[in-house]
This record gives C-alpha cells, sequence and structure tokens, in this order.
C-alpha cells in the first residue's frame, strides 16, 4: 500500500504538473495555422482534438464514453514534451519515437498524484493500442485534423513537403472504419488538392 501523502502534497503534485504541461505550447507541429501566419503548437492541436470529439462524436462507428474521448483528446500529446513531434511524412526510427515517448509518458505524469497519475497514463497508453471505441474516434480526429488544415492552408505544407496523396490515404485510412460518414469527405478534400496541384497523385 502507498504510503499516505503529507498534507498538501497532493495538491503540489497537481500544480507541478500544470506548471509543467505548459510547455507543450512550445511544441511545434509542422502544420501552420489556418492563417498561415505562423506553426500550429501541440497544445493547439490537442485543444481542437477536444472540440472536434465534442463536435464529431455522433458520427463514431461505435457509442463512445465522450469524457474519456475528451480526455485522451488532451492528453495524447502530453509526451511530446519530452519527445518532440515526430512528422509523420518523414522518415524515423518508430522504435526510438516509442522508446522516447514511453519514457516521457514515465516522467510527465509521473509529476502527478498516484492515482492520476495512473489515469492519465492510461488514457494515453490507451489512445497509443487504438482499441476501445473512444481512442478509435481520438484516432480518427487526431488524423482529420491535419487534412482540414491543409485545406484551409491550400496545402501548403503538403507541397513544400512533395507528400504524394498515397501517403496521406495511409495515414487517414482508420477514418474510413471509425467514421464512415466522414470517408466520402476526407476523399474529396484529398481529390481537390491533387486537382489543384497541392498533393502529388502517385
Amino acid at each position: 500500500m502507498p504510503a499516505p501523502e503529507a498534507p498538501g502534497e497532493r495538491l503540489h503534485r497537481q500544480l507541478a504538473f500544470i506548471d509543467e504541461v505548459d510547455r507543450l505550447k512550445r511544441v511545434l507541429r509542422r502544420n501552420v495555422v489556418s492563417d498561415r501566419s505562423r506553426r500550429e503548437n501541440s497544445a493547439e492541436h490537442s485543444w481542437h482534438l477536444a472540440l472536434m470529439v465534442l463536435c464529431l462524436a455522433e458520427h463514431a462507428a461505435e457509442p463512445i464514453e465522450l469524457s474519456r474521448a475528451l480526455g485522451m483528446a488532451l492528453v495524447h500529446d502530453l509526451v511530446e514534451i519530452d519527445a518532440g513531434d515526430t512528422f509523420v511524412h518523414a522518415s524515423y526510427d518508430e522504435r526510438d519515437k516509442l522508446e522516447r515517448e514511453r519514457a516521457a509518458a514515465e516522467r510527465i505524469f509521473g509529476l502527478l498524484p498516484g492515482d492520476q497519475a495512473r489515469e492519465l497514463r492510461e488514457l494515453w497508453l490507451d489512445f497509443e493500442r487504438g482499441q476501445s471505441p473512444e481512442s478509435k474516434l481520438v484516432r480518427m480526429v487526431d488524423r482529420l485534423q491535419p487534412v482540414l488544415l491543409h485545406r484551409a492552408t491550400e496545402g501548403v505544407v503538403w507541397h513544400a513537403h512533395a507528400v504524394r496523396r498515397s501517403q496521406v490515404e495511409r495515414r487517414v485510412g482508420e477514418i474510413e472504419h471509425a467514421a464512415p460518414a466522414l470517408w466520402p469527405v476526407v476523399q474529396q478534400i484529398l481529390a481537390e488538392a491533387v486537382a489543384r496541384g497541392q498533393l502529388k497523385d502517385e
């Protein structure tokens, strides 16, 4: 049985965690915000995902527990504080990425009191596994959100990195099964991007 927390220790650990996760605002992603003025940060991305979960949960292929999905959306990228953001269309060592993210999860969630550390770490692991209805929904919006940003920015990042439609389709394929009603929308966005020369069709 864990030792009881000293008076004030629980709150101290919660505030330490809150201070630490503010660093997610400094983790820059490759995607740019819709007015193209700057790069998106990972905290903004997580907030956007949470709102998308609220708006799009009704399209999920399976019933979900909304509060769990929202928590997952908010914590799924906290490991990037230590591990950094990985550009999905670049070459990288998947094993190294996983090891860095696991170490980050242990450190960052470990700042919290034990029960909350376990709860948030489990949300993160659930997202990574992608097996629960909630994780399928959050992973779906995690794939959809960049596509919507690329549409809003006329594919500037896709074009800059010579991204191919087949690469994007592999990345977003989960959408077809997690929210079938959204798949034709994604296909239309990609077709329009190809027609406009924003995405390579090969």
